[in-house]
């Protein structure tokens, strides 16, 4: 797809909603479009204390044309989000004349629904209001619509019980047994990089207590603390008690209300580890099988079987977790809807507290032949979902939070689904952006969040075990930025 820009600096949200209608295409910017091809012309002009949009596509020979108004205001930060809504808007209803199946998230493209559902509900927009705005301006199907409010409605009620100095911690192990096919995150199996892991944790470790002494002075509190992954019980049953052992030492816990490890894969899971995550307080896991199938699990690359999940579950329950979470994935090569409703049958059998139902996305850096097969599985995945939806429903749970992807699977979503008084905190925390999170590790993005609630300050972490292993200098140095933002208040300056 060829498109044009007139009156518009910035060309990201034109490719965006181009790579979310045409997702096996690529756009390509040109200063005019020939005749006999199809393209996209995007145009803004003010006009009064309005922007003007109009939008015309063309493809095979026909056309289709949109026109979107968005109002210019002193703030121009405000102004530039409704250019932003309103452009992608149009180039919806311009281009989705044109599809088979339009996507069910209509015009909205971004990472987090719920908080642009919140957004309205906070300015005190009915939940009937904010369905209203974003079905008739948005396009957005009921079923995607309810999900957002939901969970915006959740995250809201989360976000009046939080203290003024509330942090959360999130503490990163990039290493898993394998890599699975369909793995997009900075994860390193053991067969290539297992060597770099007894560094990593000295490393980590060394991070670890400078930032609990910055976290002292800086008078914060912390309620929520996440290990994720990769696959942290990639680490031996030793390993895992020495990291635990640093982060009682380093963090003041007092104020923990909630603790989570992911043990993820079940071939690293031993009843010896999950006792050493109990002796030191965590209270949530996840054990995620992501198919109960087991072609499916061997055609994704896991080195398990159904029956590995359904035992280490048990050792779980056994050795007395509060909460556990199962990821599933929607959309896997050689999973079926009549499979996947098997998936979650099995997984409802087990009782547990969450089940995270996820949508494949195509990996970061995806070719076109990728998305192109990954946006094939469309109805499928529609008929997986509303499987899930339905039966997690009946079975007394909720969605409580919710977030996107690029490329996913029919453009549609992963959902944290859980029984009443069991949202996960931390999930919510960082994915709705409530409070800061205090990031550790390779690929560790800490997030320090402005007094006004929107504005953010990222501190990044080198991406790489092998880069994060020298660095723990310039890691440290870092940190320093907390206890700056604490002492001014938390205030961020441009």
């Amino acid at each position: 797809m060829i498109y044009t820009i007139q009156g518009l600096e910035n060309d990201h949200p034109v490719r965006e909603m181009l790579y979310n209608l045409l997702p096996t295409e690529i756009p390509e910017r040109a200063d005019s479009a020939p005749e006999d091809v199809d393209a996209l012309g995007v145009c803004v002009e003010q006009v009064g204390m309005e922007n003007c949009i109009r939008v015309c596509c063309v493809r095979q020979g026909k056309q289709a044309c949109a026109e979107r108004r968005a109002p210019i205001s002193d703030d121009a930060e405000q102004t530039k989000r409704a250019r932003t809504h309103a452009v992608k808007t149009a180039i919806f209803e311009a281009v989705s004349p044109f599809l088979d199946t339009v996507p069910e998230w209509g015009s909205l493209t971004g990472v987090r629904p719920a908080k642009f559902a919140r957004s309205f509900m906070e300015q005190g927009y009915t939940p009937a209001q904010v369905a209203k705005l974003m079905t008739e301006t948005y396009h957005v199907s009921a079923a995607r619509r309810a999900l957002a409010i939901r969970s915006a409605g959740i995250a809201m009620d989360l976000k009046e019980k939080i203290h003024p100095n509330d942090i959360s911690i999130y503490i990163g192990i990039p290493f898993c047994p394998s890599r699975c096919s369909y793995c997009s995150f900075v994860s390193h199996s053991i067969e290539k990089a297992g060597k770099l892991m007894a560094e990593y944790l000295d490393t980590l470790c060394g991070e670890i207590v400078h930032t609990g002494e910055i976290l002292r002075q800086a008078g914060l509190r912390i309620v929520t603390i996440y290990i994720g992954g990769g696959t942290p019980t990639t680490l031996s049953a030793q390993q895992m008690d020495c990291l635990l052992q640093t982060v009682h030492q380093s963090f003041d816990l007092q104020a923990l209300e909630e603790f989570t490890v992911e043990a993820g894969r079940p071939d690293t899971i031993t009843r010896e580890k999950l006792l050493v995550l109990k002796k030191h307080g965590v209270d949530r896991i996840s054990i995620n099988p992501q198919s109960m199938n087991d072609a499916v699990l061997e055609g994704i690359g896991r080195h398990h079987s159904a029956q590995d999940v359904l035992d280490r579950y048990q050792t779980a329950r056994e050795v007395g977790f509060s909460a556990i979470n199962m990821d599933t994935i929607a959309g896997l090569d050689g999973d079926t809807p009549e499979s996947f409703a098997h998936t979650i049958d099995t997984l409802l059998a087990l009782n547990p507290e969450n089940i995270t139902v996820h949508t494949l996305a195509a990996k970061r850096g995806a070719d076109q032949h990728d998305r192109a097969h990954n946006a094939k599985k469309q109805e499928a995945v529609r008929q997986m979902l509303e499987i899930a939806s339905k039966k997690l429903t009946a079975a007394g749970y909720a969605p409580y939070y919710l977030y996107r992807q690029k490329f996913m699977a029919g453009g549609f979503e992963n959902v944290g689904w859980c029984k009443m008084g069991y949202e996960c905190k931390y999930n919510v925390y960082m994915m709705e952006e409530l409070q800061t999170i205090v990031s550790l590790g390779a690929g560790g993005v800490t997030k320090l969040l402005g007094t006004d609630g929107r504005k953010i300050r990222r501190i990044s972490n080198p991406k790489y075990p092998y880069e994060y292993n020298v660095s723990l200098e310039r890691i440290n140095a870092g940190k320093q930025a907390i206890l700056d933002w604490a002492k001014s208040g938390s205030s961020l300056s441009d």
